[in-house]
């Protein structure tokens, strides 16, 4: 949720630390990512990453990030001034242990399931999105209802939190659902969840941000209204997939050039016939010449010996080859595949 503070522009912050409740959301992010698999959402853990970072703030980051008061969001300081500084960094600050726990839990949940369904290049995209989005929608409310003759309740109002975002990710995640869900005593269908959820933090928590959350809200329709209009990948999606192309080619160098040093030397002594238990998985390896081949063709790149658990033997292979039995299209697949083998 997103904490709201008074409206005084002289009040001072002070930020609730003790450790008890950042210890379980570290147990449950374990948890959770072990749970994941090979399919690590990498957005979702650096932006868990973030807000506890600038929530800590240790060692050397305690001097450059800017104190609470200096990063609160504050519409009227915005405006006035043009702070950008307030406008990105306040969703990434926490007033208590207890603020950043539950609105961390929320990301952990909403933000794998969200990165899972849309990779990670538009899961940050779409942030992103809904991080601009929600900060200026809950700006122009704010300047809204100052024209509108409200006084300065919610235009001089300080604000910290991710909590925008997170009701943007909500409405997101549950636009095409047809389940219900229950909340508090309430079962309702999932697209409404976060209306629901809205009224019922405002009603029980009298000091969130009401503005922020709805800021959220319309800043998940709006982007939902986006994608509908604009159908493909957005530009940001593609800068930011070109991007991690760029920083991540070191590695993907260097994994090609292990696996090719894998294929030249067959992973075994040749005359050796490898066990099931010593041969990688996702792989099987000729009793021939100990060439290790994708399970995606049956004919050893190397030699051309037909793996043994299928249809007929690598000696009926060979005589296969002889007689000129095997397929056109199969012997220029082989010889392809060579040649792609030894221009790497």
């Amino acid at each position: 949720m997103g904490a709201g503070m008074s409206s005084g522009r002289r009040r001072s912050f002070v930020v609730e630390r003790s450790g008890g409740l950042l210890a379980l959301l570290g147990l449950q992010v374990v948890l959770e990512y072990g749970r994941a698999g090979a399919t690590r959402p990498p957005v979702t853990a650096a932006l868990l990453a973030a807000n506890a970072l600038v929530y800590l703030r240790p060692g050397v980051l305690d001097g450059l990030l800017p104190s609470l008061s200096r990063a609160s969001f504050n519409p009227y300081l915005i405006l006035k001034h043009g702070d950008l500084t307030r406008f990105v960094l306040s969703a990434f600050y926490h007033l208590s242990e207890t603020h950043i726990f539950y609105n961390m839990t929320s990301l952990l949940w909403k933000g794998i399931q969200l990165e899972t369904l849309m990779g990670s290049a538009e899961f940050a995209s779409m942030v992103a999105a809904l991080l601009g989005l929600s900060q200026g929608i809950t700006l122009l409310l704010s300047k809204g209802l100052l024209l509108l003759g409200d006084d300065t309740a919610y235009y001089d109002q300080y604000a910290v939190g991710f909590s925008g975002v997170l009701f943007g990710m909500k409405v997101v995640l549950n636009a095409w659902s047809d389940d219900f869900v229950y909340l508090h005593g309430m079962v309702i269908p999932s697209k409404y969840a976060a209306w629901a959820e809205l009224f019922l933090i405002q009603a029980f928590i009298p000091g969130t941000s009401f503005l922020g959350h709805l800021g959220g809200i319309l800043a998940g329709l709006v982007y939902l209204w986006l994608k509908r209009l604009f159908d493909g990948p957005d530009p940001l999606t593609l800068l930011i997939s070109n991007v991690a192309k760029v920083v991540t080619w070191p590695v993907r160098f260097a994994q090609r050039l292990l696996r090719s040093g894998r294929h030249i030397t067959g992973q075994g002594r040749v005359g050796r016939r490898a066990s099931a238990r010593e041969t990688p998985r996702g792989i099987w390896r000729c009793s021939t010449c100990t060439y290790d081949n994708s399970l995606a063709t049956d004919i050893c790149e190397m030699c051309s010996t037909v793996r043994e658990d299928r249809a007929f033997s690598p000696r009926q292979h060979h005589q296969a080859v002889g007689n000129g039995e095997l397929s056109f299209e199969v012997l220029e697949e082989i010889r392809r595949r060579r040649l792609q083998r030894f221009d790497r």
